[in-house]
């Protein structure tokens, strides 16, 4: 996830008025700050493929999809996460400039450094956002899909996606072809 900045403790507002004049991106929890680190060609390949089948999936629909630079707020938390791939259907969410709320959709990108934090805590806070339905993991070393999915009783499930398999993302009704957010790694 990156290592703490030694500029300690800030506000959230302070960390929202600080990161834009800043050269790199970074994300927030509960006052302390990280730096993120660059990401790897397969990271930014996996990614920007989810991204592009979300992209022409939900066009003309009141659902967009964000990548990488888009921050989400999770207020309650007072934490700011930058996520590979998050889709709202929020009209507010649409008219923001500074960060995302009310994501219905979220994807990460596994790596070696972030995969515990992202599968731990992250995915911990993300699960507690009454607007999210479903969330999901890639690996593109692994090429592994892994998909939590907000039930009706409101707990989470967890389903591997196994290799071949599309994507079956319930809260946009559509289903990505494994093969499409693998491609091109090679």
């Amino acid at each position: 996830m990156g290592e703490a900045q030694p500029v300690q403790p800030m506000t959230a507002a302070e960390y929202l008025e600080w990161e834009p004049a800043q050269l790199e991106k970074y994300q927030y929890i509960h006052g302390e700050i990280f730096a993120m680190g660059g990401a790897s060609r397969r990271h930014v390949t996996v990614a920007g493929n989810l991204f592009a089948e979300l992209d022409r999936s939900l066009e003309g629909s009141p659902c967009w999809v964000y990548m990488a630079d888009m921050k989400l707020e999770i207020k309650q938390a007072e934490i700011y996460f930058y996520p590979d791939v998050l889709v709202t259907c929020d009209p507010e969410d649409h008219k923001a400039e500074l960060f995302m709320r009310y994501p219905v959709m979220m994807a990460e990108v596994l790596s070696e450094s972030t995969a515990a934090f992202e599968r731990g805590d992250k995915a911990a806070y993300y699960r507690n956002m009454p607007s999210l339905q479903e969330f999901v993991l890639m690996d593109p070393e692994r090429r592994r899909i892994e998909l939590y999915r907000r039930t009706q009783q409101n707990t989470w499930e967890l389903l591997d996606i196994p290799p071949e398999q599309p994507l079956p993302l319930h809260s946009l009704e559509l289903e990505i072809p494994w093969h499409r957010i693998f491609r091109n790694l090679d």
